[in-house]
């Protein structure tokens, strides 16, 4: 990530980390249960999760695993992790500090690398799928989950309405893009689909003040017709809603491909 867009993220999630502690969307999404009923996690995994937020995808995943990193470039995020840790007696977490582009660890550590609903925070998510292909072993996993857009107009229109929302959001990918990404850094793609999820206005916009609430609301209510269909927005009485959807991806690195180590650093 360049350091502008860094800062973006830990402004806009240090200020607002708690908040993620209860949300919806990411504590209780369909595609957390998704996620591991299709990754079908191993007890001698070691399972490094990027982008982390306040640990819903690690705290998923360490039941059924031997150890998960669970990491962030938000301090605030990973202090929640902490106290979350703290309170559901998980004794094999590692917390730290990575960025999800530049990931510090050896070639092959980890069978699995996760990654929740972040990367339309990234500058380059093919340079993180990059790295994550590095960092897995022969025959690892990458399983990435992430808020969707259509191609073309609509996805663009779907984009701004998000930025304007969140200044940190860089872009949301459709679907097709994953799935090139993906297969143009050497995984296999296993398994692709998509799961609509309902929001709630009220909360997605409470960070911001009045006006700006309903500048969104008339953005949602004035889509163009295909922006309208993906967004479904239901206003016209509380509580105020509208659809986003989240693609699930899971790829897998090729046997042949040989790291240099099996080892996570800090092990």
């Amino acid at each position: 990530m360049t350091e502008q867009t860094k800062a973006a993220v830990r402004r806009e999630f240090g200020a607002n980390a708690a908040a993620y502690v209860t949300s919806a969307p990411h504590a209780k999404g369909a595609s957390l249960e998704r996620l591991l009923a299709l990754v079908n996690p191993q007890p001698d995994w070691l399972v490094l999760d990027v982008a982390t937020g306040v640990g819903h995808t690690a705290f998923l995943f360490a039941p059924y695993v031997r150890q998960v990193w669970a990491t962030d470039i938000t301090p605030e995020m990973l202090e929640q992790v902490r106290r979350q840790v703290t309170l559901r007696q998980l004794d094999n977490l590692v917390i730290e500090p990575a960025d999800a582009e530049r990931l510090p660890y050896t070639d092959g550590a980890f069978n699995l690398v996760t990654c929740r609903i972040a990367p339309h925070h990234f500058d380059a998510p093919d340079h993180f799928v990059a790295e994550a292909m590095r960092v897995l072993v022969p025959g690892g996993v990458l399983a990435v989950v992430d808020n969707i857009v259509p191609n073309g107009v609509a996805g663009a229109y779907v984009n701004a309405l998000e930025k304007l929302r969140d200044p940190s959001h860089v872009r949301c990918l459709s679907l097709e893009e994953w799935r090139d990404i993906f297969t143009q850094s050497g995984l296999t793609v296993e398994h692709s689909e998509t799961l609509a999820k309902q929001i709630d206005f009220d909360s997605w916009a409470a960070r911001h003040d009045a006006n700006m609430q309903e500048y969104l609301l008339a953005l949602l209510r004035k889509a163009s017709d295909e922006a309208f269909d993906f967004l479904h927005p239901q206003l016209d009485a509380p509580p105020m809603t509208f659809q986003l959807w989240e693609g699930i991806i899971i790829g897998r690195k090729t046997m042949g491909m040989v790291g240099t180590t099996n080892v996570a650093s800090g092990l």
